[in-house]
């Protein structure tokens, strides 16, 4: 018998806690909307080490500038966020495995194509050598046929300066290289304009 008042509460408390985590969940799921953009500074990194004109400049109470870092081309040749100061700046941080990051691509692709004259777009694909690679990732974008830029983070150098541990990510930069907002999680197209009116 006391086995059986055992089983029978233990039953009892699962059921409990599964729905306590249901409830839960949804209470945050209401409350967090992945379609927000963020205008304060994030945590880029703990492990960044500003440069002395980005360590002047904050010290100066100017705003400091997104870090900076190299990514390489589809032919292989490195490019830095550095060389697009001038223009504003989209950076999206993706992968072909991530369903949330395939998700958002069409909307990008569409608002580049019409918009890619006056935006930098730096579809910054986290090649890990792993779980993705240069040729599964181009792949991906050839089989799309996406026609967005797209740079490999070959060093993860992108990735460790921004503290990319989920994806996708994607910051707004403006013309003089200051950030102006990011939004972690998938973005719908509203949001993506949204974030480009607030760095035209």
């Amino acid at each position: 018998m006391n086995s059986k008042i055992k089983v029978i509460i233990g039953i009892l408390a699962f059921a409990l806690v599964i729905s306590g985590a249901y409830i839960a969940y949804d209470k945050l799921s209401e409350d967090y909307d992945s379609n927000t953009l963020a205008t304060n500074a994030p945590a880029i990194t703990n492990s960044y080490t500003p440069t002395p004109a980005e360590t002047t400049a904050s010290e100066n109470g100017e705003t400091e500038k997104a870090p900076d870092f190299t990514v390489y081309d589809a032919d292989g040749k490195p490019v830095k966020l550095s060389d697009f100061i001038g223009k504003p700046v989209v950076l999206n941080f993706w992968a072909s495995w991530c369903p949330p990051c395939k998700g958002e691509m069409p909307d990008f692709n569409e608002i580049y194509k019409q918009k890619g004259e006056e935006y930098q777009f730096m579809m910054v694909n986290l090649t890990d050598g792993a779980r993705e690679t240069v040729e599964t990732a181009k792949s991906f974008i050839e089989e799309q046929g996406y026609e967005f830029p797209v740079f490999y983070d070959i060093d993860v150098d992108a990735a460790m300066k921004y503290n990319t541990y989920s994806i996708p990510v994607t910051y707004f930069i403006k013309s003089d290289g200051t950030p102006a907002a990011y939004a972690r999680g998938a973005i719908d197209a509203e949001t993506l304009q949204k974030g480009l009116d607030m760095i035209k």
